[in-house]
């Protein structure tokens, strides 16, 4: 099972690279050596998704992101992402998203985006434990300053883990509102979640910081909150690594020594009070990292 699973996911990474050249199933199988008709099978069996169905989405994905941040006219792009004319693009746009191209970069409202899907999650990698070490580093930690802003998620006070909150949620429909959402905060971007503490427990959240005089819609089950004043974060960090084996243990090491770390040794504390603390989960580019907000102890500011 494990096996098929590792393949599909090299399947999705391969039709992103490839989708808007709208391969067909022969030269998609090719890539893991299996016939078109039983790759199509296990593809539906592992992501929930017809390969067909999953190339349509991300190209209609990949075409609404060069609508609303571009100039480009919208016949180029139907045509640049394998539409036959601008009326089809239109169409297939409605028919997904309820609005008009023409419409949604007039104003871009939420839509549910179909990002890259993931069948292999950092809750595989930590309950199997199935992972081959090899060129690990030890976490590290580093101070970074965050402005105040606002965030805009999906706060579940029962889960403490983010790998919990997805069960209850359609995955990809939350990933792709959140995606959708072109006014994020300038560090707090798109795909940032975290934990907040109550009675000395987290619970997780998962959505975008924003910035504070942000006006836009708050989707159906996402909550605004803040204004969270500005504040620097120690950031617990590991540098980038491979998402399919490493994952988990890169998750595992930077978590303990977030959680477990003194900050009084270094003359602050916890900040957790008025702050939230934030997780960056990009693994092949920034690695993984968690972050937890400081103030200096009174009595180190004294001492100074």
């Amino acid at each position: 099972m494990y096996e098929w699973i590792y393949a599909v996911q090299r399947l999705i990474d391969w039709i992103d690279d490839n989708a808007i050249n709208n391969p067909s199933l022969t030269e998609i199988s090719n890539q893991i050596g299996y016939s078109p008709y039983y790759c199509s099978e296990q593809f539906h069996r592992v992501s929930g998704m017809t390969i067909k169905d999953y190339m349509a989405k991300r190209r209609l994905c990949m075409a609404a992101l060069a609508v609303r941040d571009t100039k480009i006219p919208i016949i180029n792009i139907a045509l640049e992402y394998g539409f036959s004319s601008q009326s089809a693009f239109t169409r297939a746009f409605v028919n997904a998203y309820g609005c008009a191209p023409s419409a949604y970069r007039k104003n871009s409202v939420l839509i549910p985006l179909t990002f890259r899907k993931i069948v292999i999650t950092p809750l595989h990698y930590i309950e199997e434990g199935d992972l081959t070490m090899s060129n690990l580093v030890l976490p590290s930690y580093r101070f970074e300053y965050i402005p105040e802003h606002k965030y805009l998620g999906v706060y579940k006070e029962s889960e403490t883990k983010n790998g919990k909150i997805w069960p209850r949620h359609d995955c990809d429909l939350l990933c792709g509102i959140v995606s959708s959402i072109k006014d994020t905060h300038r560090i707090i971007t798109g795909h940032t979640s975290g934990w907040t503490w109550k009675d000395k427990q987290r619970s997780y959240f998962y959505g975008l910081g924003v910035e504070t005089d942000y006006a836009g819609n708050i989707p159906e089950g996402f909550e605004l909150r803040g204004e969270f004043p500005g504040s620097y974060y120690i950031v617990f960090c590991h540098p980038p690594f491979d998402y399919l084996s490493e994952n988990g243990e890169v998750m595992r090491r930077v978590e303990h020594l977030a959680w477990n770390f003194d900050p009084t040794v270094i003359g602050y504390e916890w900040n957790e009070d008025v702050c939230q603390d934030y997780q960056r989960h990009y693994p092949e580019g920034l690695g993984y990292q968690v972050m937890r907000p400081i103030k200096k102890l009174n009595s180190f500011e004294k001492e100074q």
